[in-house]
């Protein structure tokens, strides 16, 4: 890690902030799939099932992302 020992400039804050913003978004993701869905480890059970897994979870995790805007159709009817 770099030691800062002067302010940064305007132009620097703004590259920060551009990189903050997509890191969010990427990161919130993998959050999703290691703490509510317990994808922490990898198993050595080969490749494949690896890969199954890992596409799984992803599909569930953007799933979980867009739970509401998938509910409120169906909380509309009643």
């Amino acid at each position: 890690m770099q030691v800062r020992r002067r302010p940064l400039s305007e132009a620097q804050r703004a590259r920060n902030r551009l990189q903050s913003k997509i890191r969010a978004k990427v990161e919130h993701p993998f959050h999703i799939m290691k703490r509510v869905l317990g994808f922490t480890h990898v198993r050595y059970r080969g490749l494949a099932k690896n890969t199954h897994r890992v596409q799984v979870t992803c599909a569930l995790a953007n799933l979980f992302l867009v739970r509401k805007q998938l509910l409120k159709p169906a909380l509309a009817m009643e």
